[in-house]
């Protein structure tokens, strides 16, 4: 077993001094998830807001860069690409609801594509070990996504809400764990 280098020792030394910042961040976290699981709905609203805000802002990225293209090809391609972006950011917050449908569609529809996938990778890669573990993480997937859609587009009032409550609460105690650790 190596030593951790001189710099990477002092690093964690600092670190160490903070856990209690990282503990206070892992408490806060997981009072907000407790107040997103306390309301679904308002945390899937707020969760389409964080994503409209993050396309319109990407949509006006865009629209700058376009003017800095040379080529007239390229210069429609990103302003197009530009104005799509910041036009459904708008979509976002024009009709929060809506666009909770559509994103908990494409949600049901990535987890279902990519619990295949990783269902094929490890049926593919039958002799290694531990290539059961990567089909049932894919078939988990795909039941998720698929109970996602049949519940659609009913549960898009919850859906997104209920992952970001979750979200939160593991990364509050993620935080807790860290903070804990290097207190020790």
């Amino acid at each position: 077993m190596t030593l951790p280098s001189d710099a990477l020792r002092d690093a964690i030394g600092k670190t160490r001094d903070k856990w209690g910042w990282f503990v206070a961040l892992g408490v806060l976290l997981l009072i907000f998830g407790g107040i997103a699981f306390g309301n679904l709905m308002i945390a899937t609203v707020a969760s389409v807001y964080v994503v409209g805000w993050l396309m319109l802002m990407a949509g006006i990225i865009e629209i700058i860069h376009a003017f800095g293209v040379k080529t007239w090809g390229r210069f429609f391609y990103w302003l197009l690409s530009g104005l799509l972006y910041a036009v459904a950011g708008f979509f976002a917050f024009d009709n929060p609801l809506l666009a909770s449908a559509a994103l908990t569609l494409l949600l049901a529809i990535a987890l279902v594509a990519s619990g295949l996938f990783r269902a094929w990778v490890g049926y593919n890669h039958r002799p290694e070990k531990g290539w059961g573990w990567l089909v049932i993480a894919g078939a988990i997937s795909i039941l998720l996504g698929l109970t996602i859609a049949m519940g659609w587009p009913v549960n898009s009032l919850w859906v997104l809400g209920l992952f970001l409550a979750i979200d939160l609460v593991f990364q509050g105690w993620s935080f807790i764990a860290i903070g804990l650790a290097l207190k020790r």
